[in-house]
């Protein structure tokens, strides 16, 4: 395991700061939750997919301050909702989404303002070898709804979401009780560029990074879990303004135009063999990123990207 090092706190081996994650009463939080009408908060007739609905946005949206970066951190996104998904399976037009977790995330603070973690009612999940949630469990009376409300502050007040694999996650949101988010997303695997000293793989998993930054690993496949790690890196992480705008860069996919022999170049260079385009080394790079190789590349279409991989 890698020593934590750059920390703008110093790390808490001991636990004296285990308080700052404890779970806030989602409720205390939604006064609107208590004035709903009883129609929205009862729980539906679970065995009626039709008959789960998207709540009612709050009337009043939570109003945040501006960031209080000055100077040339102006740019950088002060608030991020780090969020992550558990399901049941991986088609979004034929699966459901059982679980949500986020975290609040203040980023010249290094420090997180809000969580939260909600199960959502499931007749079944293909999953559970996986993730480890009974779909059972999931239907036991608890206020989802009102969970449901207090997401959607959490992501009306973010500057940029961040997910660990944005291309998984962002599909979900806009079905079935879930909100659309229309907020800029920010892919903490893809798009960001970690340091070369935490001796990364390109595409590094939440574990991965947790270890590299001395971060102990107790669990892992829930969504407030991997919500955490990436929150107590992005503590760690003294990089983290530059990293988060070099991320932010508009991206295209674009694949190496190498012979067979110089594979390991593009493969060095962070390419994926066969994915997402078949039979072909590709990555998503900024237009700065694509004049810093030493090879040639060449755009790629997506819809010539889905067909390719089809």
């Amino acid at each position: 395991m890698a020593a934590a090092s750059g920390s703008p706190q110093s790390p808490d081996p001991g636990g004296q700061q285990a308080h700052c994650w404890q779970q806030t009463s989602l409720l205390s939080l939604v006064p609107d939750a208590t004035e709903a009408s009883q129609a929205e908060l009862e729980s539906p007739d679970l065995a009626d997919p039709a008959a789960v609905v998207v709540p009612t946005p709050l009337r009043t949206p939570l109003q945040t301050p501006p960031a209080e970066a000055t100077g040339p951190d102006l740019a950088c996104p002060q608030r991020l909702l780090i969020l992550d998904t558990e399901t049941t399976g991986l088609d979004p037009e034929s699966d459901h989404c059982i679980e949500v977790g986020a975290v609040l995330f203040h980023v010249q603070s290094r420090a997180v303002l809000s969580q939260l973690s909600l199960l959502l009612p499931c007749q079944s999940n293909a999953a559970e070898g996986i993730n480890g949630i009974d779909a059972s469990v999931s239907r036991l009376e608890q206020p989802w709804q009102a969970g449901l409300l207090y997401f959607q502050q959490l992501v009306a007040s973010a500057d940029v979401i961040v997910a660990h694999n944005v291309a998984f996650d962002r599909p979900w949101f806009g079905r079935g009780p879930l909100p659309a988010i229309e907020k800029p997303w920010l892919c903490s695997m893809e798009d960001l560029r970690w340091p070369s000293e935490r001796r990364l793989k390109t595409t590094p998993s939440v574990r991965d990074l947790a270890l590299a930054y001395g971060i102990p690993v107790w669990a892992a496949h829930r969504a407030l879990t991997d919500c955490i790690y990436l929150a107590q890196v992005f503590e760690r992480c003294t990089e983290l303004d530059s990293l988060l705008l070099a991320g932010l860069e508009p991206r295209q996919l674009y694949r190496a135009e190498l012979p067979y022999d110089q594979r390991h170049r593009a493969r060095a260079a962070g390419f994926r063999w066969n994915e997402p385009v078949a039979k072909a080394w590709s990555r998503r790079l900024s237009e700065r990123e694509v004049r810093e190789l030493d090879f040639s590349v060449r755009p790629v279409e997506p819809e010539s990207a889905a067909r390719r991989a089809a």
